[in-house]
């Protein structure tokens, strides 16, 4: 570390405190933590194995659920391994570029996973409100360039914040970050100088991706469920809204507690640190955990063909 005066240093580390507070609690929170990351990386290994296996589910619902597992994949893993890490083997010190490049997978693909929600809502609304044109107009081709425009979109929006930090703010007043892993405001807030341009350019990303995103979504819904109210038999509503509450389930998940936690995060001065980094921890941690069981639970095709492949598994041979 270089010092250039009393307060303020150029660090070649951080050091990641873990849950502040519960210092002593950390060899037990491992257990509830690693068990929920293992439920993560099975869940999500399951529904692509699952999709990938059935021809029968090669359709665009389906391979935005894969997206989606695989975003949640790519979140859970870039926070759990390090948190683990610092739970076990008191490994606290993270390098430099390292934190920036932990910080960049948190945001971006978080702001990738509403761009995949969008896109999911988009395809329920032209499934049920405009089911003829339905294959014609979501072809593989087209799936796989609204998941490219989702994952652009969060590199272009997000890739901005790790080097704003890396270019504006390379004196700090401590390397001790008090969180278990590099979230933006939390390292913003260590910086000496002028935080004001980073402050704003986070908090503006954030409301661009999820007013806008939230809103589109809500309007979507609004138009299924007026096109499902219309149709003529009992059954066709059921199924349609079925499929819908499935997908309304994973959006709440993944809103609520993103929400929650930027709620208190700004807000909540007088929450107890580590009620904070837990709620943090919770929202990268909880739509991997419940996503797999959503669709598995409330969607026929996927649980069905998971039954078929355990049955077939199981049997003698």
């Amino acid at each position: 570390m270089v010092t250039y005066n009393n307060a303020c240093s150029v660090p070649s580390s951080f050091w990641l405190v873990g849950i502040p507070g519960l210092e002593s609690l950390h060899i037990w929170l491992s257990i509830p933590f690693g068990s929920m990351y293992l439920v993560a990386v099975v869940g999500n290994v399951t529904v692509l194995a699952v999709v990938r296996m059935e021809r029968s589910l090669h359709q665009p619902m389906y391979f935005f659920l894969c997206m989606l597992a695989v975003i949640d994949l790519v979140l859970s893993t870039s926070t759990m391994p390090k948190l683990l890490a610092i739970f076990w083997f008191g490994a606290c010190n993270i390098g430099v570029d390292a934190c920036l490049t932990q910080m960049f997978f948190i945001h971006c693909f978080a702001t990738v996973e509403s761009g995949i929600f969008l896109a999911m809502a988009f395809d329920r609304y032209v499934a049920i409100c405009d089911p003829l044109r339905h294959t014609l107009m979501l072809t593989q081709a087209v799936v796989g360039r609204l998941g490219l425009a989702a994952l652009l979109r969060g590199v272009l929006y997000i890739g901005p914040l790790p080097l704003m930090i890396y270019l504006r703010l390379p004196l700090y007043r401590t390397q001790i970050i008090a969180h278990s892993y590099c979230e933006h405001m939390a390292v913003v807030a260590l910086a000496c100088g002028d935080t004001r341009v980073n402050n704003f350019y986070g908090m503006g990303i954030g409301f661009l991706v999820l007013i806008p995103d939230s809103l589109a979504i809500t309007a979507s819904y609004v138009m299924i469920f007026r096109a499902v109210m219309g149709l003529v038999t009992p059954e066709a509503r059921r199924k349609s809204l079925g499929t819908c509450g499935s997908h309304i389930c994973a959006i709440l998940i993944f809103y609520i507690p993103i929400a929650v936690s930027s709620l208190t995060h700004r807000f909540g001065h007088h929450v107890a640190p580590h009620i904070h980094i837990l709620l943090a921890n919770f929202y990268l941690l909880i739509p991997p955990i419940l996503n797999p069981v959503v669709y598995a639970v409330r969607t026929k095709q996927i649980r069905e063909r998971l039954l078929h492949i355990l049955k077939a598994g199981a049997q003698p041979r």
